[in-house]
């Protein structure tokens, strides 16, 4: 943050929202006080004002900035949505990120999966590991993607017969239509569920990072 903005307003590195708030209106109450004196404390009152209101409307636009580039209580948002099913709304602000890092794509995996896009999913996965090579959670989640798609393109082929339909096209499937299509000899909805609770209960221990 503005090194200048903080001393302005009496404060030092690493300052909070509400201690940026508190200061800020201490020295505006301050400052409106003195305006109405006479002579030069008015003037300089006034100028005050000018000055530490600017201070603020650039501190708290950078520290809203970072937190928002930084995910923070965004991501906790999406986590909830996703323990509640509610994909759209998860999407919706997932999409409203700038800066995606790896627990970003991680999310988008997830949201992917449970709309049965699996070969979106696994994509996005490749990229959070790709910017996160050290994460584990990610790594054992992409080991569980892949075992499933070879257990369900190996049941599927010999499910399949003549008609000559792929498992997984990339498109939005209900979980009916795409369990039919993955096939049933190695339990896919058992599978399914394995990954899906294997990242909600990610989610619910505050471990996507």
């Amino acid at each position: 943050m503005n090194k200048k903005n903080l001393e302005l307003l009496g404060l030092e590195e690493g300052a909070t929202l509400e201690e940026i708030k508190a200061a800020y209106e201490a020295l505006r109450e301050k400052y409106l006080e003195d305006r109405f004196k006479d002579g030069e404390v008015g003037n300089e009152a006034a100028k005050m004002l000018t000055k530490i209101d600017a201070a603020y409307a650039e501190l708290e636009s950078e520290l809203k900035e970072s937190n928002y580039s930084d995910g923070g209580d965004l991501y906790e948002k999406i986590e909830n949505y996703l323990k509640d099913g509610n994909i759209t709304e998860a999407q919706h602000v997932l999409d409203s990120f700038n800066e995606r890092g790896g627990r970003w794509h991680y999310l988008q995996s997830v949201i992917f999966y449970r709309k049965n896009w699996i070969n979106e999913s696994k994509k996005q996965l490749e990229i959070a590991i790709q910017l996160e090579p050290e994460n584990a959670k990610y790594k054992e989640t992409y080991r569980k993607l892949n075992d499933k798609i070879n257990q369900d393109a190996q049941s599927g082929a010999q499910n399949q017969g003549g008609n000559g339909q792929g498992a997984y096209q990339g498109q939005t499937m209900d979980s009916q239509s795409s369990d039919s299509q993955m096939g049933g000899n190695f339990c896919a909805n058992c599978i399914e569920c394995c990954y899906l609770n294997m990242c909600l209960n990610c989610l619910c221990n505050g471990c996507c990072r």
